[in-house]
């Protein structure tokens, strides 16, 4: 969070124990210490909800590519299904009926 060198650490701490006093100072490091710990926990907190959010949203959008290929597949399957059962009419009608200029009457 903050990027404090050794030296500047010395002077915080020398204003610090100053202005505090010597009595006061362990007090407020400690309370300072548990603030900061608990800063970083929020912190911690929003960031794994963050990552949460943004996987859950990539697992949406997976999810409705998934489908929509599942639909793309369903319709492609259905036509296929279509031209082949036209297909195979068209050869029972064929079958059924003779040419007309054959000349071969149907067996009695």
């Amino acid at each position: 969070m903050f990027d404090f060198s050794l030296s500047e650490l010395m002077v915080v701490m020398v204003v610090a124990l100053i202005v505090i006093g010597p009595e006061r100072l362990p007090k407020v490091a400690r309370t300072l210490g548990h603030l900061y710990g608990r800063a970083q926990r929020y912190i911690n907190g929003v960031k794994a909800d963050i990552s949460r959010d943004m996987a859950i949203e990539e697992f949406r959008q997976l999810q409705q590519k998934v489908q929509a290929e599942a639909t793309a597949l369903e319709q492609s399957m259905q036509q296929t299904h279509q031209t082949i059962q036209q297909e195979v009419e068209a050869l029972n009608q064929a079958v059924a009926q003779p040419p007309a200029d054959s000349g071969i009457k149907p067996h009695e």
